[in-house]
């Protein structure tokens, strides 16, 4: 059991595995969260799934020297087509890939989220893709975390079923697609961070432009950068004071 050591983002996304639960790993990798998660007692099943050979192989090696064959079904398929029809997953977990990529698994295999109760995603980029997916299909955020880890910043968005709207009563809405209903009551360091260094980046792309004489009425890129500058002012004003 100790020589099974996560990524600090991959033990964020076990922790939110519910307690006792079967759980489909989508892209698997070497399947270190399901291995992860069976030998600490969090989950009690899991179904790894990968698309490609090398990732597939490595994650049956993994499981095999975990000895946990009877516990992780390693299961080689598209997304959740890895799910067998019917077949009852309380929490599936999809982690590494980006937002845009995470939502098409979701929307081509979502007969498949019939009786899953959570979802635990973790976006490399573009986590607004997936809020905004979540709304559309009846998920509720009801957790976010975000971190650092060999300089490279994650978010980890927790959604279960219910009313989507409820995450964003106190924050307006388009400012919490963008950054996080959840994240910007927390405003942790590691939030302020990303959003700086992402509302600097947009400043200079404005000023680029600019000086190329674009301008807001007709340049929709211009548009978008500074709507979303607009947007981050808000919720990074104590810092940059």
């Amino acid at each position: 059991m100790n020589e099974l050591k996560l990524s600090k983002r991959l033990e964020v996304v076990a922790g939110f595995i519910p307690k006792g639960s079967k759980f489909a790993d989508i892209g698997s990798d070497h399947a270190y969260l399901p291995c992860y998660a069976i030998l600490k007692g969090q989950a009690s099943l899991a179904i790894a799934g990968e698309i490609t050979d090398g990732p597939f192989e490595s994650a049956k090696n993994q499981v095999q020297k975990s000895d946990l064959l009877e516990y992780i079904s390693v299961r080689k398929g598209d997304g959740l087509s890895v799910i067998k029809e019917g077949e009852k997953v309380d929490c599936v977990t999809i982690a590494g890939m980006g937002g845009s990529l995470i939502t098409k698994i979701l929307n081509d295999g979502q007969a498949k989220l019939d009786h899953a109760s959570r979802l635990i995603l973790q976006p490399n980029i573009h986590a607004k893709h997936i809020r905004q997916w979540l709304i559309e299909n009846s998920w509720s955020l009801i957790e976010e975390e975000i971190i650092e880890e060999d300089d490279k910043i994650y978010e980890i968005l927790v959604a279960e079923k219910g009313n989507p709207k409820d995450a964003y009563n106190d924050i307006e809405f388009e400012l919490g697609l963008l950054v996080g209903p959840i994240l910007a009551k927390k405003k942790s360091e590691v939030f302020v961070k990303k959003w700086t260094q992402e509302y600097n980046h947009w400043r200079t792309i404005l000023t680029q432009l600019e000086n190329a004489g674009h301008t807001y009425e007709e340049n929709e890129k211009y548009r978008d950068v500074q709507d979303n500058m607009c947007l981050l002012e808000g919720v990074l004003k104590d810092e940059k004071s």
